[in-house]
């Protein structure tokens, strides 16, 4: 049995070993029962040490997949199930990127539209050295709560970033959060009420529709295009809604990965500044874009826009750390807020990922994510391209593209992607109101995708294309 084993990745050999396995059983469906090649075989065949095969097999005997026999062996103890499933308006189960991103990830499988990057990619020296020199340096770090507004030399380095994208604030205006759902939430109560209403793009972020719905917000949707929301159905809501605030993605929108054109933010701003309107700029997908790009926080001399930032895409999804950047007045009532429901953010993981900013590390490492993902974003359109599926636009950035194949039942695509251990994450998630989906949010980033390009290839049935769903 050949394994493929890559030891120049960042994956342990141990999990490369689990995941390798756990594809095998599925895709070839392997019977219950199956006897394993001895630990001792498996081992010489692969080039791995008997003791990493050992660990694997363990490893997936503790999560149910194989059974141990002793004196015989090790055997298949079933089918491989995902171990996380949400249920269709057919009865039947799915495995959903959505909810498995947020929970355990479902064994060997490849899940995209979670939002976050896989294991392959994640760089641990200079985060491992950051903790270090915290753990060594700065007591007050490991053991002290982070101030009401965060750290100052956090701060600081944010405003540096902040004046790179042509955002142009002073301190006064920044506030540090645990993450930018945090900072989502703060804005939401603070700023909003039960039975307020709001805009929201259609698809978009389905946590801030659920968010929303928490606070007993309305939410009225705009849909989303290739240059941005439709600012002819925005303006028509603003007249006959007078909502509170706009939600908006500017750049590498989730899940269409298209971002704002600068007509489409002018137009926006106009018509926030004639209805009173807040616009709220979620924007954690900032540092995956190489030039300044569309932003409103940037083009809005008036400082209306709330702007919303984070480090957990590009450092570390534990790494809790995000920011939100306003009006001094704005900033001082999320502050109380966040101390009344917190007590501030995490002043460790503050530190830390100070360290990183001043010393350069953050810099580059961005750097290097920007170059991996022009070239897989490249290679995976291709691929699609090839497969005759329906992309919304061509993003130049970001995590997302948003397309779906031309098959007529998103079963049949769900099951098809699952035996090659794909787990997709469908449009109806992605929807404000619920209603059949539209399109699959893809992740694209995964190498691993186009080690299993046979998936884009399943069949060549047609389908109508309506433009004006905006999948």
């Amino acid at each position: 049995m050949e394994l493929r084993i890559d030891r120049q990745a960042l994956v342990p050999v141990v999990q490369q070993i689990v995941d390798a396995l756990a594809g095998w059983i599925r895709q070839s469906a392997v019977e219950p029962g199956t006897r394993l090649p001895s630990i001792r075989q498996l081992a010489r065949d692969n080039l791995l040490s008997q003791s990493s095969v050992s660990e694997a097999y363990e490893r997936m005997v503790a999560q149910g997949v194989l059974l141990s026999r002793h004196g015989s062996g090790f055997f298949v103890a079933g089918p491989l199930v995902a171990t996380h499933r949400c249920a269709d308006k057919s009865g039947s189960t799915t495995a959903d990127a959505n909810s498995a991103g947020l929970a355990d990830d479902l064994l060997g499988m490849l899940l995209l539209g979670r939002g976050g990057m896989p294991e392959s990619w994640r760089e641990s020296d200079d985060l491992s050295y950051a903790i270090r020199q915290v753990s060594r340096t700065d007591m007050a770090g490991l053991f002290n709560y982070s101030p009401s507004y965060g750290l100052p030399v956090l701060r600081q380095q944010i405003l540096k970033r902040l004046q790179q994208i042509n955002i142009a604030v002073d301190e006064s205006q920044v506030l540090t959060t645990a993450g930018a759902t945090h900072g989502l939430d703060l804005i939401v109560r603070a700023l909003l009420k039960p039975g307020d209403c709001v805009v929201v793009e259609s698809p978009g972020y389905s946590n801030l529709f659920k968010l929303l719905r928490l606070h007993g917000v309305r939410l009225l949707e705009v849909p989303r295009t290739s240059r941005g929301p439709d600012v002819e159905v925005l303006e028509a809501l603003l007249s006959a809604n007078n909502p509170r605030a706009l939600f908006i993605n500017s750049l590498f929108h989730n899940p269409t990965g298209s971002s704002l054109a600068p007509d489409v933010a002018q137009r926006i701003l106009q018509l926030a500044k004639r209805h009173e309107l807040i616009i709220v700029e979620d924007d954690v997908y900032a540092d995956f874009q190489g030039s300044a790009g569309t932003r409103l926080a940037a083009m809005d001399a008036g400082q209306s826009v709330i702007y919303v930032g984070s480090f957990s895409k590009t450092l570390s999804s534990s790494l809790r750390v995000g920011y939100v950047v306003a009006s001094a007045a704005i900033i001082a009532r999320l502050a109380d807020m966040k101390m009344i429901t917190s007590l501030g953010a995490s002043r460790f993981c503050e530190s830390v990922l100070s360290s990183l900013l001043v010393n350069g590390a953050y810099r580059k490492l961005v750097q290097r994510q920007r170059q991996r993902l022009k070239r897989d974003m490249a290679a995976t359109l291709l691929v699609l391209e090839d497969a005759e599926w329906e992309v919304f636009g061509k993003p130049s950035g970001g995590l997302y593209i948003w397309a779906r194949p031309r098959v007529h039942e998103a079963a049949q695509v769900r099951a098809l992607a699952h035996t090659f251990g794909i787990v997709l994450s469908p449009g109806r998630p992605s929807a404000p109101v619920a209603r059949p989906a539209t399109g699959y949010a893809l992740m694209w980033l995964m190498p691993v995708i186009l080690g299993r390009r046979r998936f884009f290839r399943p069949a060549h049935y047609r389908i109508d294309f309506d433009r004006s769903e905006n999948d």
